[in-house]
C-alpha cells in the first residue's frame, strides 16, 4: 500500500503550491479520489474529490482557489491551491473517497500559510 504526498511548504497569504501524491494501484484505479487535510486539533476534512472520469468536487471553503486532477496513467492526484489562506494550514493526505480514520494514510504533507 502507498499514499506518497508531496509538494507542501510554508508559503504566504494569496501564495500557490502544488501537491502530488502517488497511491498504489490497489487503491488508485477506478475509485474516486480525493485531498484531505487535518489542521492541528481539528478533525481530518476532505477538501476535493475527482473521479476517474475526471468530474470534480470541492468544498465550500477551497472553491475558486483549488483545483484536482489526477493522471490515471502515473496512478496520481494533483492538488493545485492558489490563494491561499492562513486557514488553509494544515497537514494534506490523499486517499480514496470515502475513507475512515482505520484506513492507510500515509505521511501526508504539511502546508503552512504565513506571512
Amino acid at each position: 500500500v502507498q499514499l506518497q504526498a508531496s509538494g507542501g511548504g510554508l508559503v504566504q497569504p494569496g501564495g500557490s503550491l502544488r501537491l502530488s501524491c502517488v497511491a498504489s494501484g490497489s487503491i488508485f484505479r477506478s475509485n474516486v479520489m480525493g485531498w484531505y487535510r487535518q489542521a492541528s486539533g481539528k478533525q481530518r476534512e476532505l477538501v476535493a474529490r475527482i473521479t476517474s472520469g475526471g468530474s470534480t468536487v470541492y468544498a465550500d471553503s477551497v472553491k475558486g482557489r483549488f483545483t484536482i486532477s489526477r493522471d490515471n496513467a502515473k496512478n496520481t492526484v494533483y492538488l493545485q491551491m492558489n490563494s491561499l489562506k492562513p486557514e488553509d494550514t494544515a497537514v494534506y493526505y490523499c486517499n480514496k473517497v470515502p475513507s475512515f480514520p482505520a484506513y492507510y494514510w500515509g505521511q501526508g504533507t504539511q502546508v503552512t500559510v504565513s506571512s
